[in-house]
């Protein structure tokens, strides 16, 4: 079971002018071969070797509102392979408070989303705008085991929800989808070749290719609905069923004692994808968050964010933040993929929203060091432009990742289907190296200086958690300067790291 990153806690609570020299708590530190290993700490030194991260404890940013992961139907598939003695270890390691992982949010699909068995929604009867059929018994047999057993283990974990795509039945070309494999696959070809080398890494390049051409989604290309359109039928009649429909669904899972905090309308509104998508216009978009979604919502005391963001473009945004009638129920936002490119403008011309990193990009299956350091980098990203909490994606996938349409992804845990074993990924270590010390109610602290591949957080209780990145091959000496303090740390090449000063 391989582990890796560098994760450097530190730093002490609130110091008086007379203050006395920090107390080492932890450090641990990970690369690709040797994750989480627990670390020795130089001595507090007057000497100031360079470069120095300056952490001032009375500089702080945002709240954190945790960590989490996302419940997907082949994440409880493929831990199914397992003993169950292991599954509960697994989950005992990703979710028990302050322990592990010590994640304490979620995100689950309303519906059928792109790691899930196949396509399917919870009405299939089409016209059925009294929702007389709808029903959650598909989610029996995967998601709502996942998520009771997650639950199970921490009562509190903070969950949302979001479609990928609404009954078929309430779309324009009556399709899951919105785009056809071949149709997809010939873009596809022709985007990955005008992207650099690590965003084609990232995305599966060749390969990611060859696995989408494996499968067939059954959509005609006459049936393919672009972004820029509406594959939501924009019908009073539907849209006034879907938003029922969402509230069926926090109803029928309330009633299995499973309670949403919080929605999102669709999952990445502006992707035409083969799996299970909706593309809408977002002046569309707008009117369903604000004369039908949110009032069914607020019936129920769930707020409604908008998101998932995946684009950069501020006009789509704007469009739907300045709709007074959507405005009124938007309380946050979602960010992932190239939709973080948004954020550093949305945070701060909207400050009084929440903002949420919703999905961390999905690498290609391959769960390598590269792969944990663009994870480290996007996190580094996210907090730094007002991120409150932040998601992984993948929980758990078979060796390779592939999915149900072809794409190989990354995920916290691997399990091997033939040997019947699992480890933990370098993604996973990344994560916990934060999500294991910051706290909910931690503040993100500002940092200074003349080494900037770092974060650090002030905790509730008064601790600061400083991660520290080394991405050279050489060993590398910092000094962390706290308050006025010094602490000289020497990171091992290709780490990353976390020290603990109390």
């Amino acid at each position: 079971m391989k582990r890796f990153t560098v994760a450097l806690l530190a730093l002490a609570g609130v110091m008086t002018a007379c203050q006395q020299t920090p107390q080492v708590v932890e450090w641990v530190s990970t690369s690709y071969e040797h994750p989480w290993q627990i670390n020795k700490l130089n001595v507090t030194s007057d000497e100031v070797p360079s470069p120095v991260i300056v952490i001032d404890t009375q500089k702080t940013r945002q709240t954190v509102e945790g960590f989490g992961t996302c419940f997907n139907e082949l994440g409880w598939t493929s831990l199914n392979v397992l003993t169950q003695q292991e599954i509960n270890g697994i989950l005992h390691e990703l979710f028990e408070p302050g322990k592990g992982a010590n994640l304490t949010m979620g995100r689950m699909p309303l519906g059928a989303n792109d790691f899930s068995l196949d396509f399917y929604s919870y009405d299939e009867t089409d016209d059925d705008f009294d929702l007389k059929d709808f029903s959650i018994d598909h989610d029996r047999q995967t998601l709502l085991p996942f998520v009771k057993s997650a639950l199970a283990i921490n009562a509190n974990i903070k969950l949302f929800a979001s479609p990928w795509s609404p009954p078929q039945w309430m779309k324009v070309n009556h399709h899951y989808a919105c785009n056809s494999t071949a149709a997809m696959v010939k873009a596809m070809e022709q985007r990955l070749a005008q992207l650099p080398d690590s965003v084609r890494h990232r995305m599966g390049g060749n390969s990611g290719i060859t696995g989408m051409m494996s499968v067939d989604n059954g959509l005609a290309i006459d049936k393919v609905v672009r972004e820029g359109e509406d594959a939501f039928i924009q019908d009073p009649r539907y849209l006034d069923a879907y938003a029922r429909y969402f509230g069926k669904f926090i109803d029928a899972y309330r009633a299995e004692g499973v309670d949403f905090k919080t929605v999102m309308p669709q999952n990445e509104f502006n992707s035409d994808q083969l799996f299970p998508a909706c593309v809408w216009k977002p002046e569309s978009l707008a009117n369903f968050i604000g004369n039908y979604l949110g009032p069914e919502m607020e019936k129920r005391g769930v707020e409604v964010f908008y998101g998932t963001i995946e684009r950069a473009n501020l006009e789509l945004s704007h469009t739907i933040l300045n709709n007074p009638a959507a405005r009124k129920y938007i309380k946050g936002m979602g960010f992932q993929w190239a939709g973080k490119d948004a954020l550093p403008t949305l945070h701060q011309e909207y400050p009084e929203l929440a903002c949420y990193q919703t999905e961390q990009e999905c690498g290609n299956g391959k769960n390598d060091w590269a792969g944990a350091m663009h994870s480290w980098e996007l996190m580094k990203h996210y907090f730094m432009y007002g991120v409150q909490a932040y998601f992984y994606w993948n929980t758990s996938l078979l060796e390779g990742g592939v999915s149900r349409w072809g794409w190989s992804q990354n995920s916290l845990v691997t399990v091997d289907k033939d040997a019947k074993t699992f480890r933990y990924t370098p993604e996973f270590y990344i994560l916990k190296h934060a999500s294991h010390y910051v706290m909910p109610g931690a503040k993100v602290a500002e940092i200074a200086g003349t080494y900037d591949d770092a974060l650090s957080f002030v905790n509730p209780d008064g601790s600061v958690v400083v991660l520290v990145g080394n991405q050279s091959d050489a060993e590398q000496i910092i000094t962390l300067q706290l308050n006025g303090v010094n602490q000289v740390v020497t990171m091992a090449p290709n780490t990353l790291n976390t020290v603990v000063l109390k």
